[in-house]
């Protein structure tokens, strides 16, 4: 599980509960169903009318995202990219071939396939950045389902504490009642102002900030196979490539590591998978 989202939804219910039961509340007072349902109900419906039903589905897919870390390591790209350029400058282009079946990213396998199948570089180059338009724009359809449900919620929160209040109004007959009656009529409020700021808006955040990061990994794998298809130097791919990460990146660890260089690492591990 990605640490900083573990360590963001206890800090925050953590505050908001510790801060309730430190000015003698209770848990119960902020428990209610009805609250919940009105809140919920009425944001997931308003973010149905919203988008089309597989959009919603593909929000609702990302929470995935947002739980786990990012699937690549842009290091472990680099590697491996280093390392086809080795063996493609040593034994040929071809050699890729059966490599190509044992690549997990889908982005990376149709652009060394491309490369494998003698397409000129600037052609490859143009179809793989008409596909990293789709996938962006693809990438973001989660977060922002999560955004419209983070503005819709507060709104249905208040609409909930309304109707509250509308039950407290009808009830004066008993006047002792009125107090804890307009409480509950404000936990609709809590829910809806809670769950936009805890949840969806911060969900919907992190959401762009993994599809940024798949984004910068795909134009890294596209530079790197269209310079693997022109012969370049492997070390200047590696270069190359390296530039795509921030200076904090390259300073936390570096990609050639202090023993041996990354296409090193690379052909290495290609030719324990070849045999």
């Amino acid at each position: 599980m990605d640490k900083a989202t573990l360590i963001g939804l206890v800090l925050g219910f953590a505050a908001i509960i510790g801060g309730q039961m430190l000015e003698g509340g209770s848990l119960h007072s902020i428990m209610q169903i009805t609250a919940a349902i009105i809140v919920l109900g009425g944001t997931f419906g308003a973010v149905f009318v919203s988008f089309p039903f597989e959009d919603v589905m593909e929000g609702f897919r990302g929470i995935r995202k947002v739980l786990k870390e990012p699937p690549q390591d842009p290091f472990q790209v680099i590697q491996q990219i280093v390392g086809y350029a080795n063996k493609a400058r040593r034994e040929g282009i071809l050699s890729l071939e059966k490599e190509i079946k044992s690549i997990q990213d889908p982005f990376l396998s149709k652009a060394l396939t491309m490369s494998v199948d003698g397409i000129e570089p600037h052609v490859i180059r143009e179809a793989m950045e008409a596909e990293l338009e789709y996938l962006n724009e693809y990438g973001k359809v989660s977060s922002k389902v999560w955004k419209a449900a983070g503005g819709y919620a507060p709104t249905i929160g208040i609409l909930g504490a309304v109707l509250g209040l509308i039950h407290v109004m009808e009830n004066l007959s008993d006047p002792s009642k009125l107090g804890a009656g307009i409480a509950v009529a404000f936990v609709a409020t809590v829910y809806g102002v809670g769950s936009a700021n805890l949840l969806f808006l911060p969900m919907s955040t992190k959401l762009e900030v993994r599809n940024r990061q798949v984004m910068i990994i795909n134009e890294m794998i596209l530079e790197g196979v269209v310079a693997l298809s022109t012969g370049e130097n492997p070390r200047l791919i590696e270069e190359k490539l390296t530039s795509f990460l921030s200076e904090l990146q390259k300073g936390k660890r570096s990609v050639s590591g202090s023993k041996a260089p990354a296409g090193a690492a690379a052909e290495k591990t290609l030719q324990e998978q070849t045999g």
